[in-house]
């Protein structure tokens, strides 16, 4: 099957990431997630500017904030992130998309606020659900765990009803 698109191959990479989940059980024994790696950089921000609150939250003293794999993931996937955009010739000089333009105009700064509205949306729902979209939708499902099955179908919904609210689908 071939993939048209100035963009690295879906089924190309959908492969790849099997075999980081696998080589990332085999050599760590540990599931592929990143919602972790969120709560370890916000605690070392945290010790930051208030090491003696952030101490005494819960989290933290089950969990060390420290640059640890999971940390060094998320630079990685922002690295390759770009590195993908870049060599697929994605990459656009623009902080407003053509099509959040068109239905919603070109304010740069609602984009900002919405995308980062956004974003502690699904850390807050990441949390909640024990795990993030690569937590449960890679790791959670090779296990063919039940609650990660659950979470992806819970995932697919929002994200219908997401784009139907934004773009009257």
């Amino acid at each position: 099957m071939e993939y048209e698109g100035g963009a690295w191959s879906p089924y190309l990479v959908g492969a790849l990431i099997g075999v980081l989940s696998m080589a990332t059980f085999y050599f760590s024994d540990k599931p592929l997630g990143i919602s972790t790696a969120y709560a370890r950089l916000a605690g070392l921000v945290g010790n930051l500017v208030a090491k003696n609150h952030t101490g005494t939250l819960k989290f933290y003293q089950d969990k060390t904030p420290k640059i640890e794999w999971g940390v060094m993931l998320l630079f990685g996937v922002v690295l390759g992130a770009f590195i993908a955009a870049y060599t697929g010739g994605e990459i656009a000089a623009a902080w407003v998309p053509p099509l959040w333009q068109e239905r919603f105009g070109p304010e740069a700064g609602l984009r900002a606020g919405v995308a980062f509205l956004g974003g502690v949306i699904m850390a807050y729902g990441a949390r909640l659900a024990g795990g993030c979209t690569s937590g449960h939708g890679i790791s959670g499902a090779l296990q063919l765990s039940v609650s990660s099955w659950l979470a992806m179908l819970c995932f697919f919904a929002g994200a219908v009803v997401t784009a139907m609210l934004l773009f009257g689908l």
